[in-house]
């Protein structure tokens, strides 16, 4: 069993969490602070950020932090935060794209594209290609970017990024967490050829309560509870994705998902992936959607 208490020393270290300010981002800033890196809290919200950021400094540790103002519903925003950090520090160990907004209602990021596949897709591809000279610069640095498993229900539509479509929210939503997924294997692949030693990978909170769900009704989340049953901690949700930036076993590829219950609760493991999520062609095609949306190219 795998846990926090399992993290070696990061002293050293610089860590980036995206979505740092509350849930399973908030927990995982906290492990890392604790285990003395040094950690950005990038958040949308830098009231909440600051708040987070007080919240863990009560904890007595060697660890310091930083407050990053980040929004990835806009891409300007992605990229003056990417700025920032770079004007500040020469090396990145750890990206953790953490943040990400779930079936909110029908809207769109400043660029005008779906808010959920903007923001979770399209926001954290840019903010990693900005950042991603200074990971290669970095020895065993690694990108982990959270999924879900809802992603085993997605489709890549084309047709439909801009909500040209009807929307539906669990589709968007589905559709954006295959793309992240689709985003880090595709990533990993190119890191390969290109002969780079940064690791890519991925993880997956299985059924944790958190304020990501603020946007589903009472009925709805009632019935959540009825399917999947009681809902993990957010501690115990942070564990995949510190299991994926930490173990020393995990290789770039790789799917870090809670170990028991079809993959809905327990500990860090290696989770299956399904198919959908390894087709080499559609992952292609997405990056260099994400690469002509953005702007943004990799400097492998």
């Amino acid at each position: 069993m795998w846990t926090k208490e399992n993290i070696p020393n990061q002293a050293g270290k610089t860590v980036i969490v995206t979505g740092a300010n509350a849930g399973i981002g908030y927990e995982t800033a906290l492990a890392l602070y604790e285990k003395g890196a040094h950690v950005v809290l990038a958040c949308r919200d830098t009231k909440k950020a600051v708040a987070a950021a007080e919240a863990i400094l009560k904890t007595e540790s060697e660890g310091t932090l930083e407050v990053l103002h980040l929004d990835l519903s806009d891409l300007e925003s992605v990229k003056a935060a990417a700025d920032t950090f770079k004007s500040k520090h020469q090396k990145l160990d750890l990206l953790i794209n953490n943040a990400g907004v779930m079936v909110p209602p029908a809207s769109k990021t400043a660029q005008g594209f779906e808010l959920q596949f903007g923001t979770n897709v399209l926001g954290h591809y840019a903010f990693t290609g900005h950042l991603f000279s200074l990971l290669k610069a970095t020895p065993q640095s690694r990108v982990v970017t959270v999924s879900s498993l809802v992603y085993t229900r997605g489709a890549i539509d084309y047709n439909n990024f801009k909500l040209e479509k009807e929307y539906d929210a669990n589709r968007e939503y589905a559709q954006s967490k295959l793309a992240n997924l689709l985003f880090t294997f595709e990533l990993q692949r190119r890191i390969e050829k290109a002969g780079d030693k940064v690791l890519s990978v991925a993880s997956h909170p299985g059924v944790t309560g958190t304020e990501l769900a603020r946007y589903i009704s009472k009925e709805e989340f009632d019935n959540i509870i009825k399917v999947y049953g009681e809902l993990m901690e957010p501690w115990q949700g942070a564990l995949p994705s510190l299991y994926a930036a930490i173990n020393t076993n995990t290789k770039g590829g790789d799917f870090i998902g809670p170990d028991q219950d079809g993959g809905l609760r327990g500990y860090p493991a290696k989770a299956e992936v399904i198919p959908v999520a390894l087709n080499e062609a559609e992952a292609k095609k997405l990056w260099e959607f994400a690469e002509n949306a953005t702007g943004v190219v990799y400097s492998f």
